[in-house]
C-alpha cells in the first residue's frame, strides 16, 4: 500500500468526492484511517488540517474504517445531528450537526484509546527536540494543549496533543502528528501567537465550550515516522499572573498519575506496570507553573541545555518499587 501523495495535492472538490465515496485513507504516523463522510464542512476541515499528510485511495488494508453520518430520522430537519461510526458501529451518542469536524477528531482519539493496545497509551501531549521527548500530562484546564501548540509552533516537533503512544519494548514515543485540540480563550491566544496557522472551523456550545483544531506543522508530519526517546515528564499548570516555576516532582507521584490515567494501563497488566515504571525511571519529572507563553518557551529552551535538568524527583528508589 502506497502513501506517496499528500492530501494538499488534491483540490478540495477532488478530496470531497473521495471522502464522500469512502475511498480515501490518510496516514498519521503508524496508523492509517479510511474515512467516509458527505458533509462539506468536514471535508473542508480535513483538507486543511491534513494537507501535509500522505494518503492513498482504495487501500487493501487500513487500521481503522471511520465514517460520520447524519441520522436518518426527523432530526435531519429539526436540530440536525451527526454520528461517529467505526467498523459499522456507533460507539457513542450523536452530537449537534455543527460539531461534526470536532466530533471526527474526538472519535479518532477514542478509537485509538479503545483499541491500540500494542502500545501504552497515555493521556498526554508529547513533543521532540534534538532527539529528546518531553511528555506533558495534565488534567483539563491545565493549559497543556496551549503549551503544546506554542512549542510545536516554535521549533519543537509535535508528536501528539492528546494521546502519547509508548512502545513497551524500547520506550520510544511514537508520532501521530495530528491536529491540536484547543478551546475557549486558548484559541484566541494561539491565533495571536501565530497568525499564519491553519485551523478547522470552530464549534460552539460543546461540552468543552468553544473548540477548534490547529493543523500540525508540515515538518512534524514529514517526520511522523521518526520516534523519540522520552527525557522529561512535565506537568504544566496555567495560573493567571504567575511567574514561571519549574520544580522537581516525585517519581512515585508521576507513576501513580500514569497508572490512573493511561488509557490501557490495566488492560496491559504486568506489561503496563513495567512500561510505566521504566518510563518514569528514565525521565526527569517536573511540575511547571506558568502564565505567559514566552516565559514557558524560555524554560523549555533551558531544559535543552547540558546542565538544564534540575535532577530527578528523588524518591530513594525506582518508581515502580516504591
Amino acid at each position: 500500500m502506497s502513501f506517496e501523495r499528500c492530501v494538499g495535492q488534491l483540490t478540495l472538490p477532488e478530496f470531497r468526492a473521495h471522502l464522500r465515496q469512502g475511498r480515501i485513507a490518510i496516514q498519521t504516523g503508524p496508523v492509517s484511517w479510511q474515512l467516509s463522510c458527505s458533509l462539506p464542512d468536514v471535508a473542508q476541515a480535513l483538507h486543511g488540517l491534513y494537507a501535509a499528510h500522505p494518503y492513498t485511495l482504495d487501500p487493501e488494508f487500513a487500521d481503522y474504517h471511520v465514517a460520520l453520518r447524519t441520522p436518518g430520522n426527523l432530526r435531519r430537519w429539526l436540530r440536525p445531528q451527526v454520528q461517529f461510526w467505526i467498523d459499522d458501529q456507533a460507539p457513542f451518542e450523536p452530537l449537534p450537526r455543527d460539531q461534526a469536524p470536532a466530533m471526527l477528531e474526538w472519535g479518532l482519539n477514542w478509537s485509538l484509546a479503545a483499541s491500540a493496545h500494542q502500545w501504552l497509551t497515555l493521556h498526554a501531549a508529547s513533543l521532540e527536540r534534538e532527539g529528546h521527548v518531553v511528555i506533558l500530562p495534565a488534567p483539563p484546564g491545565s493549559g497543556k494543549s496551549t503549551l503544546c501548540a506554542a512549542l510545536a509552533l516554535r521549533g519543537w516537533r509535535l508528536l501528539s496533543d492528546e494521546l502519547t503512544l509508548i512502545d513497551p519494548e524500547c520506550l520510544q514515543a511514537l508520532a501521530l502528528a495530528r491536529p491540536v485540540n484547543l478551546k475557549n480563550a486558548s484559541i484566541d491566544l494561539i491565533r495571536r501567537f501565530e497568525p499564519s496557522a491553519r485551523w478547522a472551523p470552530e464549534a460552539y456550545d460543546t461540552q468543552k465550550g468553544r473548540v477548534t483544531h490547529l493543523a500540525p506543522p508540515a515538518e512534524a508530519v514529514a517526520r511522523m515516522h521518526e520516534p523519540g526517546q522520552p527525557r522529561w515528564i512535565v506537568f504544566p499548570r496555567y495560573e493567571a499572573g504567575a511567574e514561571p516555576l519549574l520544580s522537581p516532582r516525585s517519581k512515585v507521584a508521576t507513576f501513580t498519575h500514569f497508572a490512573e490515567n493511561a488509557f490501557n494501563y490495566s488492560i496491559l497488566g504486568e506489561l503496563g506496570f513495567d512500561t510505566v515504571a521504566r518510563l518514569v525511571d528514565q525521565c526527569a519529572c517536573y511540575d511547571f507553573r506558568y502564565s505567559r507563553l514566552e516565559d514557558a518557551l524560555e524554560v523549555f529552551e533551558w531544559l535543552l541545555q547540558p546542565d538544564g535538568d534540575l535532577g530527578d524527583g528523588g524518591d530513594g528508589g525506582d518508581a515502580g518499587n516504591d
